[in-house]
């Protein structure tokens, strides 16, 4: 649905929505004419009511029931969000708090998942970090014996990451030949990425040069696509604060909060919506339907890009939460901790 343009409002209709759209994101509640009136809006009841009228005709304001007030729809948020917001900028101690928790000694994903959490506590959403896949570089690689037809591939990276894949053993697999993988590829190919490991493997098997029997070479073989093909498709998403999601007014519309949570345990999906908005520089505010992923759960998200070194987008950061979240204060709050970011990763 096509946005109402600001020149369809008078003044008097821009002033009622404004307070009407701050009302809501304040308390999470419909507004009604008579809070307005009190609120200082200078028109009677019942010159109000007639203003959100008008408001609610244009598909900017909606009424959940009879006599409950209104509330902004998504095509109004947009609206507010585009043309009316008036960002504030982080204070000092919160700008102090997301360099503390970027700059802390310890590996780049701690140092993101920490962020994240403090973007996560300042914002009252669920921080969001989406990064590339590491790509480790190997110290060794063995398999163990699971049963008939499996074996448990255990990698361990030169940083002391460990991970384990179940990997289908090729037919004729011995145990001898299952120790004479592991260590091939421990000998071979440590200190390599898997990427580069993968390619060393191909060069010796098709030359000959691998010591290993048919079944060994398989698994060899095996075992490195299960990793290569897994970090391809799957980059590494952080998410901190869920718990954040469910406050008072949550509690009234747990359906809601169900729906957001199991969106949020589809971490594909949502790297793949993180993923879209890295395409620029700006902010995107992704609101409610307007993505399909959250559609359901009726819930906004904002995410910006930052960048590495060489200039190149290297991750997103962002945060999700309901529809009525702070939009003017979350906003530079985001844009801040992706420049923090961009420091961390430079």
């Amino acid at each position: 649905m096509a946005s109402v343009p600001m020149t369809e409002l008078s003044d008097r209709a821009r002033d009622i929505f404004r307070r009407v759209v701050d009302g809501y994101l304040e308390s999470g509640q419909p507004v009604g004419s008579r809070a307005l009136a009190r609120a200082g809006a200078n028109l009677s009841p019942a010159s109000i009511r007639s203003v959100l009228q008008r408001l609610e005709e244009l598909g900017l304001l909606a009424a959940p029931h009879t006599s409950a007030g209104r509330m902004p729809t998504e095509r109004g948020l947009r609206l507010f969000v585009d043309g009316m917001m008036q960002a504030t900028e982080p204070s000092a101690e919160e700008r102090a708090q997301i360099e503390a928790r970027a700059a802390a000694a310890g590996p780049v994903e701690e140092a993101l998942a920490t962020t994240a959490a403090a973007l996560s506590g300042l914002s009252a959403c669920a921080g969001l970090v989406l990064v590339p896949k590491h790509e480790a570089r190997l110290r060794s690689l063995g398999f163990v014996a699971l049963g008939p037809g499996e074996a448990l591939a255990v990698l361990v990276g030169e940083d002391g990451a460990v991970e384990n894949r179940v990997v289908a053993l090729p037919a004729g697999m011995t145990p001898g030949a299952l120790v004479e993988a592991g260590n091939y590829m421990t000998a071979t190919l440590a200190g390599l990425t898997l990427a580069e490991a993968r390619a060393r493997v191909t060069r010796e098997l098709a030359a000959g040069r691998a010591a290993l029997d048919g079944a060994a070479a398989a698994l060899v073989e095996r075992g490195l696509a299960v990793w290569s093909e897994d970090g391809a498709r799957r980059p590494v998403l952080i998410v901190r604060g869920q718990g954040r999601l469910i406050d008072a007014a949550a509690a009234a519309d747990l359906e809601r909060v169900r729906d957001l949570l199991d969106d949020l345990d589809g971490k594909q999906e949502v790297a793949q919506l993180l993923d879209s908005a890295a395409a620029g520089d700006a902010t995107r505010i992704f609101i409610g339907a307007e993505n399909k992923l959250f559609a359901l759960s009726g819930s906004s998200v904002i995410a910006r890009p930052f960048r590495g070194a060489n200039g190149r987008v290297v991750g997103v950061v962002g945060v999700i939460g309901p529809t009525r979240l702070n939009y003017a204060r979350v906003v530079p709050m985001v844009d801040f901790t992706a420049a923090t970011l961009a420091r961390l990763m430079s």
